[in-house]
């Protein structure tokens, strides 16, 4: 078993540098699907979710070189639509944006059902069947797959989405490329990865306007071309490491980074108890004083991300006095809540809300990473307790950061990477 161990309570100091964006790559390499040319992607995150997306065009025919580590040219001209492979797309959640895309290039999709994160609830795609339906397209699901056609083509028309939701914005986005006439979203996600697809399509020649606001306008055209294009810095990332000086105690640059896509994390993170400087594209932020209780409910952006609710619970954990946080957005993303009680955590849930009572002692445990970004707050709980504390379920947390283990060595954690054999655990040999 491939396992992280942690020597903890040590402060985190230097700088780091931010990856790409995992939640715009993603799209943004489906999207490329839309056009027959050659792409060249730069800033892409080395994660798993990257690969397994790369490997689902490859499989459907599609030209994939990788140029360098963080760079990637893919040409879809010989792409076929309808050809994914099932074991693949079951990976991921964003395997869904394969239905806007093909049924935008070849007027049908045919998919199997995504996978990704099971946060214990439900995570529907009836807005995205809402929006194809609207566009004209008929759509069925069965024995795990998706089939939508539109044999005379998409048309343009007004889809209002019942809740805002990133996954549908961005698959009617894509449909809507080709559709004839104009396409209206309202109540359209304004996330910084649905800017960065519009940006990516228009940079390509799509017709789209609106993006970052709540409602976005596509155009079609006929056809796209092929660009070259650099993915956006990733905000959750940032806010990871932001999240882990909180936790430790120290003064690190985050370096390669959009401070105003932070806003929301950084005003946080002031109120509980750090201090943080913005430049052009980095900022600091440093923590030497004792950290407050806080009050936090996670929305849709700009407001407090749900990537971020167990980081940071991780830092109220350490906070004298009680803190709340209520989700906003998924039904329930509290699996976390049980392995930080491994280190002597006092949290309760009360439907959607956490109860934080912080400003107990922690033991160094053996957790595991129940989901991608459960896994980095168990990253964030070794570094700060001390003792050794481990971490399983690892590949949870590489689905979506790049080199997490390297990154924080270069800030003086004593962190590794690791391999266990499996009956260790069994017989509760992990620490």
């Amino acid at each position: 078993m491939d396992i992280i161990e942690i020597e903890g309570g040590r402060e985190l100091n230097g700088t780091v540098e931010i990856s790409g964006m995992k939640n715009a790559a993603l799209p943004i390499i489906f999207a490329c699907i839309l056009i027959k040319d050659r792409c060249v992607i730069e800033n892409l995150p080395s994660a798993i979710d990257v690969a397994n997306s790369l490997e689902i065009l490859s499989k459907m025919g599609a030209h994939v070189r990788m140029i360098n580590r963080n760079t990637v040219e893919i040409d879809c001209t010989n792409l076929e639509g309808g050809s994914s492979p099932y074991e693949l797309v079951s990976k991921l959640r964003a395997s869904s944006y394969l239905y806007g895309a093909e049924l935008g290039r070849f007027k049908r999709a045919y998919a199997g059902l995504p996978g990704g994160c099971d946060f214990g609830g439900t995570r529907p795609i009836d807005q995205h069947i809402k929006g194809f339906e609207a566009l004209g397209a008929k759509v069925s699901t069965e024995n795990g797959y998706l089939e939508a056609e539109a044999p005379n083509g998409l048309r343009g028309t007004q889809v209002f989405f019942d809740f805002i939701t990133v996954g549908a914005t961005i698959n009617i986005i894509l449909a809507s490329v080709f559709a004839k006439g104009v396409t209206v979203i309202d109540n359209a996600a304004r996330e910084p990865h649905v800017v960065d697809l519009a940006n990516f399509l228009n940079t390509c020649g799509a017709n789209i306007t609106g993006a970052g606001t709540d409602t976005i306008k596509i155009k079609g055209v006929t056809s796209l071309h092929g660009c070259n294009y650099a993915i956006i810095p990733d905000m959750i990332e940032a806010g990871t490491y932001m999240s882990a000086v909180a936790a430790t105690g120290g003064r690190v640059c985050i370096s390669n980074t959009i401070p105003k896509h932070l806003e929301s994390i950084s005003a946080k993170l002031e109120e509980i108890g750090c201090e943080i400087e913005e430049f052009d594209d980095s900022l600091i932020v440093s923590r030497t004083g004792p950290l407050r209780k806080a009050n936090i409910k996670t929305l849709p952006y700009p407001g407090f991300p749900t990537d971020m609710h167990p980081q940071t619970a991780v830092v109220l954990c350490m906070a004298e006095g009680v803190s709340f946080i209520t989700e906003g957005v998924f039904e329930t993303r509290f699996r976390y809540v049980d392995e930080l009680r491994k280190l002597g955590a006092k949290i309760e849930v009360h439907g959607k809300t956490a109860v934080i009572e912080g400003g107990h002692p922690l033991t160094a445990a053996t957790m595991k990473a129940v989901d991608l970004r459960a896994g980095a707050a168990m990253v964030i709980a070794g570094l700060a307790v001390p003792g050794q504390s481990v971490i399983t379920d690892i590949h949870l947390i590489e689905r979506g950061f790049e080199d997490i283990v390297g990154k924080l060595q270069k800030l003086g954690a004593v962190i590794r990477r690791s391999y266990r054999p499996d009956e260790d655990f069994i017989q509760g040999k992990a620490n």
